[in-house]
């Protein structure tokens, strides 16, 4: 046996299982190990550190060696140690098959403590161990075995041990993270890999994308990553014909990626973001689909750019492939978009149009049923948003709460294509279209007919009103009329929308409406004069009551006893008893009944009691709840913004002064292509810190709330400068107001630009703004967690 002292002369460094080997061979036989276990740590020493060393040595971090009776020294190495002594040693083969045999038996938590011995022990066990827990916790679909599989992926990434990850399990493990609803990991790990260039093939990554973009960080995680790997193809950067890019080729963003991660931004209302995808598509070679075409639509609707909307309107009325549903959504995309720019001649003739093609197709309809009789039970109904949500919205709810145990590893292991994930991208795909068709409120389809809904009447009354055309909006109505019959004349949308005025005590806009009906030749109940002339007692306006008295007579309306009880009251009360005895002379003349007409009374209850939610209900309701639409600021945050595409700030700070000057406040849209402009020319970083200055003045003097995408491009210029106290600002805001905030982009952002700042101690000389500036960026630091 060679004697330590040798050993330690040598700076021999032995490893336990060495150690042991020379003891059994030097003639040991009489050793005894009792639970022969040996917790070892990461950092080997020699075996003479701790052989010589004294006792209270044995306790340190590099060995540990425990005294305990039951250990027989002979030889004379050993004879400065009193006592008996049990070395705890563990074979790390014998510890792997140990963790492979508790998950094959589904012991995890035995796995997960017999890993954290090898971790003390001799670190990361070898690579097909780590897979095979990561996928085992993935398959779990249990959160705290997810959660500690994809922390078992930092620590190995942090301990620069990534050559143990395999790709396809990491992939498996996003994807099953994504469809637990925990977006934040699951974008994590593939970004992980990209940096790693163990590039994930789209057809895989599409269906994480699917997933996540069912949740409001996750769709907005969705548009960051499509803009991250849409990055790397930009210009033709990659060269499809070298077989080396071959992964980085499969990688590429497809159409089904690219409507995934759209669809999300529009039903989590980050359409600036989906605008953004949308300027990068052609960059990169991606065609539309006709579903691509539709969400193209809405994107373009709620950000309000009707010019482009007017250009895609080519593109649908040529296509041949779309359905009646994607015509429909176009369409009321394109008249929401009139309605926003406060063009009511294009929105009211849009209406006029359908309504004539539709009476034209009714016609056409009853004629072929005359000739050729269709069964009533085979025949297909109008298309209704209820009906549709049964047979389609399912698949969107469902998936939500899907509980169906998903794809095992053996099972995506064996799809090498990705086949099963492509199919289900597919799947989440159509839910979400079919949540983004529930959306559409103001055209409804009935037999492939285009056909308006009263929301459109009501919107379309609400901006007549609103900017005081009342002799344009009764000449609509009239028209309207006259394409699409009502049963009866006290049915009629123009009479609805006259009561509607008299609720709201509109009583001269009601009036109005009723010369232009007598004057169009368009006869009205007696109904609706009874409600205007109450209105007018009740309001004590004696001319407006005596010239409706005269309008009713000249229009041969007959009044009811209840309106003849308001006149004669009124005239009490203006002490004019002789024209009150008139009137009640000329109601006994006239033999009216006591019970009078009571529509509009039932009517006004029956909105009042919620009952049944008519035309006059919603336009109550509408001119009640919504605030007024300022449309000019739809056409000065259009200007605004392509000035700043074209990189014309210059231009574009012309028209915002334009635009305050005319009285249109700026809002989160206009600050926001003001702000993504600078940063696009970059180095503005004090023109961008002024507009957050006015932004917070406004922010504290009106009501106004700053959006996610405003507040995250402003986050962005401000960390990338280095303004680290107004970046600080920022995160303040978004925070309070419970926003989602990716911190990977930061940390990644602020490694890139100022990882060596502020790393060395703190200089004795500063002045005051260094200190301030140093301490906003420790706190930024502790923030993104690079403390």
């Amino acid at each position: 046996m060679l004697s330590t002292r040798k050993l330690k002369r040598q700076g021999i460094a032995l490893s336990p299982r060495v150690f042991f080997s020379l003891l059994s061979d030097s003639g040991h036989e009489n050793t005894r190990v009792s639970r022969c276990q040996m917790l070892v740590s990461w950092s080997s020493r020699p075996v003479n550190e701790f052989v010589d060393s004294p006792l209270p040595n044995l306790n340190g971090p590099a060995a540990v060696v425990r005294i305990q009776d039951g250990f027989n020294h002979q030889s004379h190495s050993f004879s400065t140690l009193a006592g008996t002594i049990l070395v705890q040693a563990r074979d790390p083969a014998k510890l792997c098959m140990e963790i492979e045999n508790a998950i094959d038996e589904h012991r995890f938590n035995d796995a997960w403590k017999l890993f954290e011995q090898h971790l003390h022990m001799d670190g990361f066990p070898r690579k097909s161990i780590v897979n095979k827990l990561l996928t085992s916790y993935a398959a779990s679909l249990d959160v705290p075995w997810l959660e500690k599989a994809y922390g078992m992926v930092e620590q190995a990434i942090e301990e620069s041990k990534q050559n143990l990850l395999g790709k396809e399990p990491l992939i498996y493990l996003s994807f099953v993270l994504a469809k637990c609803g925990l977006p934040v990991p699951a974008s994590t790990i593939l970004r992980k890999l990209i940096q790693m260039e163990q590039y994930p093939p789209v057809t895989a990554w599409s269906a994480i994308l699917a997933h996540m973009s069912l949740t409001a960080p996750g769709a907005y995680l969705a548009a960051e990553l499509i803009l991250e790997i849409g990055y790397l193809y930009q210009d033709g950067r990659v060269d499809p014909r070298k077989k080396i890019n071959a992964p980085l080729i499969a990688m590429k963003p497809n159409t089904i990626a690219m409507n995934i991660a759209l669809t999300g931004c529009l039903l989590f209302g980050t359409t600036r973001k989906a605008e953004q995808l949308l300027d990068m598509m052609p960059r990169i070679g991606i065609r539309a689909d006709t579903n691509l075409l539709i969400i193209m639509a809405h994107i373009y609707e709620r950000n309000g750019r009707r010019e482009e909307l007017r250009k895609l309107q080519r593109h649908i009325d040529d296509s041949q492939s779309l359905t009646d549903t994607q015509f429909r959504q176009f369409y009321n995309c394109l008249l929401t978009c009139h309605l926003k720019f406060g063009d009511l001649d294009a929105a009211s003739n849009m209406v006029l149009i359908m309504l004539r093609k539709a009476r034209e197709a009714r016609n056409s309809f009853a004629t072929a049923a005359l000739l050729f009789p269709i069964d009533k039970k085979s025949s297909p109904g109008p298309v209704s948003q209820e009906s549709l949500g049964d047979k389609e919205s399912g698949g969107l709810g469902n998936n939500r709460s899907n509980k169906d145990p998903t794809l095992s590893y053996e099972e995506f292991y064996r799809d090498r294509n990705f086949l099963k994930l492509d199919a289900e991208a597919k799947e989440v795909l159509n839910a979400l279209l079919v949540e983004l068709h529930m959306q559409v409120e103001l055209i409804t389809t009935e037999r492939g007919i285009l056909q308006p809904t009263e929301k459109i009447y009501v919107k379309l009354v609400k901006a007549f009103l609103e900017s005081g055309k009342t002799k344009e909006l009764a000449a609509f109505l009239i028209k309207a009329e006259k394409e699409d019959s009502p049963a009866s004349n006290d049915n009629s949308a123009l009479v609805h929308v006259i009561n509607s005025c008299i609720s709201l005590g509109w009583l001269d806009q009601a009036h109005d409406l009723l010369d232009e009906m007598r004057l169009a030749g368009v006869r009205t109940s007696s109904s609706v004069y009874a409600s205007l002339l109450k209105a007018y007692c009740k309001a004590n306006r004696s001319g407006e009551v005596t010239a409706l008295l005269r309008d009713a007579r000249r229009a041969g309306i007959q009044l009811d006893s209840s309106s003849y009880n308001a006149l004669i009251e009124f005239r009490v009360i203006q002490k004019d008893t002789k024209e009150a005895f008139h009137i009640f002379k000329e109601m006994k003349e006239a033999k009216i009944p006591r019970t009078g007409h009571q529509e509009f009374e039932m009517l006004v209850k029956g909105c009042a009691e919620g009952g049944e939610a008519g035309l006059m209900a919603k336009l109550l309701r509408e001119i009640k709840e919504e605030q007024a639409v300022d449309s000019g600021v739809h056409d000065w945050n259009n200007v605004i913004h392509f000035f700043c595409k074209k990189r014309l700030m210059q231009d574009a700070e012309k028209a915002l002064k334009k635009m305050r000057s005319l009285g249109h406040a700026p809002n989160a849209q206009t600050f926001h292509s003001m702000v993504t402009g600078y940063a696009a020319i970059g180095g503005k970083y004090i023109e961008v810190t002024e507009l957050w200055g006015e932004m917070k003045s406004i922010a504290s003097a009106t009501s106004m709330k700053f959006d996610q995408e405003l507040l995250d491009s402003v986050l962005y210029t401000f960390v990338r400068g280095g303004f680290f106290s107004r970046a600080n600002e920022v995160v303040e805001m978004m925070e309070r107001g419970k926003m989602f905030i990716d911190k990977y982009k930061y940390r990644t952002l602020y490694l890139k630009y100022h990882k060596t700042l502020y790393k060395g101690k703190t200089p004795k000389i500063q002045t005051e703004s260094q200190v301030k500036k140093r301490e906003a960026a420790l706190t930024l630091k502790k923030w993104l967690g690079l403390n």
